[in-house]
């Protein structure tokens, strides 16, 4: 499907252990750009300590992580950082909305982060609500939102700084089954339009459904499964 040189991001034999007990034992894992890839496997068998290594939060023991061509793990903390600020996007389970801004507030907050002015970014992050069907939410905080408008505001969050790649760790895991099904329609459209990569991961077999790939990760080991379909 790809030659190793189109990878946007790769995991190269990577091990990392949590004090005696080993998360990961020598772990391989790719996407090519544009690509959903799912990253399934039972609780605890290291798929959200692979997706964190992936993303530079944590530093392998042994092995490489890359990103568009160049190791990242031999970075430091600070370079790590401004390329989860810059290049990344992130969604995680329950949203984790910041409690004391407004919905557009949490949306516009990764171009704040990187000095975009107020106004603009403001601007581009009400953009995102009538895409995500929030319209008239913009000023509301986060305990007055349901579960699934706040994960559609964090994946509008993600999103608003067109991210080379979104790391999503169970994203509908706290939805229902509808409400999960319509963040996910909503993801893939994004990342058509956008030719975003995303790393998801999940246990749900429905889930990975909307993935090109699918990757089984066991005992700290990622196995290829399937490629669905292509990638355009």
């Amino acid at each position: 499907m790809s030659q190793e040189g189109d990878f946007l991001v790769e995991a190269r034999d990577v091990v990392l252990s949590f004090g005696q007990t080993p998360a990961l034992r020598g772990a391989d894992i790719s996407a090519v750009r544009g690509e959903i890839l799912a990253v399934t496997g039972p609780s605890g068998s290291g798929k959200s300590t692979l997706l964190h290594c992936l993303a530079g939060i944590l530093v392998p023991d042994s092995g490489e992580i890359r990103f568009d061509g160049r190791r990242i793990d031999t970075r430091s903390e600070a370079e790590r950082s401004a390329l989860r600020r810059d290049r990344f996007g992130f969604v995680f389970q329950f949203g984790q909305l910041v409690p004391e801004l407004t919905a557009e507030e949490n949306v516009a907050l990764p171009l704040l982060l990187a000095k975009s002015r107020r106004a603009g970014a403001l601007a581009e992050a009400r953009s995102w609500f009538g895409r995500l069907g929030l319209d008239g939410l913009e000023g509301r905080r986060s305990g007055e939102l349901s579960g699934g408008q706040a994960q559609r505001v964090a994946l509008a969050r993600a999103l608003v700084s067109r991210p080379e790649v979104l790391f999503a760790d169970e994203p509908t895991g706290s939805l229902d089954s509808l409400t999960g099904e319509h963040v996910l329609d909503l993801l893939a459209t994004s990342v058509r339009e956008e030719g975003t990569t995303v790393v998801l991961v999940t246990h749900e077999p429905r889930v990975a459904a909307y993935a090109h790939r699918e990757v089984v990760v066991r005992d700290g080991k990622a196995t290829p499964l399937y490629l669905e379909r292509p990638v355009a």
